[in-house]
């Protein structure tokens, strides 16, 4: 019985061990955390500050906290406005980012064609062609198409620049459709489009939801397109209005902080809520 108490209490250790992990992966995820964290906590904190307390002590915390900051910037105009552009950018891309992905995806994971190979290879490629590289060119089409100083100008092309994640992201999910349902659909009566809509749609809702969160986040802190498609002030998105409230309150450090905590808030809220979807979604992608 001894041996045997013997041979077990190392295997339970090291059960236990793979069950809970190596104490130094939890050190190193803790620090990446606290990297993460920091600033933004800096940021928001320093909202409550004045900018006495700021020059005193950079690191310390608010000793009175100040309101202040946060009201004058919930009670100015301009930040609303630039709420506005930014909600309406980031919604009108992830509704053609969803509309858009989704049929293309679902014809190069359901139908079989020549060339549909080559088509995908061509999306999976631009995953490797960012928006910087084509920001000129990019500047010229919207200018002829006369579609500067316009949300237009921001949405359409962030459309097409999103479309490759998700056309990588919603193909696994609809092969992984059995065939059996769709041919089920089909003996009922039901052509393509039909089960596209009443089949293919609740399938793939985990990838829908995945997609049109990284796009809506993505249109929502989107600066480069917006720096050179958008000159108006009346029609600057949040994070062009960041960097024109820096400018024109630079001596205002708190301010500053608390506008720019303020913008970067709701994206930071959305993405916190729908942190798991996005997991999940993606995690089926690659199961699919």
């Amino acid at each position: 019985m001894a041996v045997t108490a013997a041979i077990v209490a190392p295997r339970r250790r090291d059960r236990e061990r793979l069950k809970w992990g190596s104490p130094v992966v939890y050190f190193v995820a803790l620090v990446l955390v606290a990297v993460c964290i920091a600033p933004v906590l800096y940021i928001v904190i320093g909202g409550f500050r004045t900018n006495a307390q700021i020059t005193t002590d950079p690191a310390g915390l608010p000793h009175p906290w100040r309101f202040g900051n946060y009201a004058t910037v919930l009670g100015s105009g301009t930040f609303w406005v630039e709420v506005g552009n930014s909600l309406i950018a980031a919604s009108c891309t992830t509704i053609g980012v969803v509309v858009l992905g989704l049929m293309v995806s679902y014809v190069l994971a359901r139908y079989r064609f020549r060339g549909r190979g080559a088509m995908y290879a061509l999306f999976a490629a631009g995953l490797m062609f960012p928006i910087t590289v084509a920001i000129t060119p990019l500047y010229i089409l919207v200018k002829d198409l006369g579609l500067m100083n316009s949300l237009a100008g921001v949405i359409l092309p962030q459309i097409a620049f999103a479309l490759p994640t998700t056309v990588i992201i919603l193909v696994p999910f609809l092969r992984a459709i059995p065939d059996e349902i769709e041919e089920a659909a089909a003996i009922d009566g039901a052509g393509r489009l039909a089960f596209f809509f009443r089949m293919v749609l609740r399938l793939a809702v985990p990838g829908v939801v995945t997609v049109g969160i990284l796009a809506f986040i993505g249109s929502w802190n989107s600066y480069l397109l917006p720096l050179f498609i958008l000159s108006d002030e009346s029609t600057y998105t949040l994070p062009l209005g960041v960097q024109a409230f820096s400018t024109q309150y630079s001596v205002d450090t708190a301010q500053v902080l608390a506008f720019t905590s303020l913008a970067m808030l709701p994206a930071l809220l959305f993405f916190l809520v729908f942190q798991r979807r996005i997991v999940g979604g993606l995690t089926g992608a690659v199961k699919g």
